[in-house]
């Protein structure tokens, strides 16, 4: 049912430029309302469909807002932060500027804010680095991150959890980048 193969941060970036989900798994669960870049699903916030999609894929409903994980020193080049320096957890709904909007729209909810996380390599090493490496590839310094979970289930805690998630989801790649392991279904 699963196949796996080594993988860099550039094949998981060339798979989320490809407008595939990628589930990444790595490190100890987060605790807290929020994916942060451990139990999360990534997908390329360039795409205008990325919504639409990835609630299909969840089974989750058309309104929720969506999130992207952002290297903490272009953050405040892209969002509106005013005095906020950071967002580690995922806590603020942060206007877009304007000049920027056309670039995420998959990430910008209906009144042109985004749920934003702003990471370090100190903070998450792996998921700021693969976050780079798109960064290096696109000049988009974020991707679209939601929790790794279907509608109604806990986010996953156990590599077991989590395909099972594969398994029973249309989500094809699960990253492991501590092992540097890419896991596809078949």
């Amino acid at each position: 049912m699963f196949e796996d193969c080594n993988a860099s941060y550039g094949d998981i970036v060339d798979l989320i430029k490809g407008k595939n989900i990628v589930a990444i798994f790595q490190g100890r669960t987060e605790a807290g309302p929020r994916a942060l870049g451990n139990r999360s699903i990534l997908y390329d916030p360039r795409d205008p469909g990325a919504q639409k999609f990835v609630n299909h894929v969840k089974g989750r409903e058309w309104w929720r807002p969506f999130a992207a994980t952002v290297l903490l020193e272009h953050a405040h080049d892209w969002f509106e932060m005013l005095t906020l320096k950071e967002s580690p957890f995922m806590m603020y709904s942060i206007p877009v500027k304007e000049d920027k909007k056309k670039y995420i729209p998959g990430v910008l909810h209906v009144d042109d804010t985004c749920r934003i996380q702003t990471v370090t390599d100190k903070q998450n090493y792996h998921f700021y680095k693969l976050i780079e490496c798109f960064y290096k590839e696109t000049d988009i310094p974020m991707l679209f991150n939601t929790s790794f979970n279907l509608a109604g289930d806990v986010i996953c805690h156990t590599l077991d959890h989590a395909l099972q998630t594969l398994a029973s989801s249309e989500i094809n790649y699960l990253y492991l980048p501590e092992e540097d392991k890419l896991i596809q279904k078949k």
